[in-house]
């Protein structure tokens, strides 16, 4: 594995770090909830479970948009896509957070909200 990849995939895991569950506050690294990350020049694909088949699907939406939104705020990276497993609502949440917006930058939003 080059030091790019060795790189990149540690920022990834940072902000991995960064997303907490919205029920019971703890990070999704501390739950063991990703399953599996896969980085190919600047694409990535993340496999991950939630905390129960049942859980609350707007807390799986949350974690889900949470994860490919903090994966674009590491440089170079150009495509995420999140597959949820194991979970009642699977295929919906994938569907909506893969299909969703990139996020802006940084700079991009302060001047949006300067507007």
């Amino acid at each position: 594995m080059s030091q790019d990849v060795q790189l990149t995939r540690r920022q990834i895991f940072d902000e991995l770090t960064k997303i907490v569950d919205p029920e019971i506050g703890v990070s999704i690294m501390e739950l063991e909830l990703i399953d599996k990350v896969d980085i190919e020049k600047g694409k990535v694909n993340i496999d991950l479970h939630l905390t129960s088949p049942f859980c609350p699907a707007v807390f799986g939406f949350k974690i889900a948009q949470d994860v490919r939104d903090n994966i674009f705020k590491v440089d170079g990276i150009e495509d995420v896509k999140v597959n949820v497993s194991n979970h009642f609502m699977a295929e919906a949440i994938n569907k909506q957070v893969n299909e969703s917006k990139k996020p802006s930058s940084t700079s991009e939003s302060t001047i949006d909200e300067e507007k």
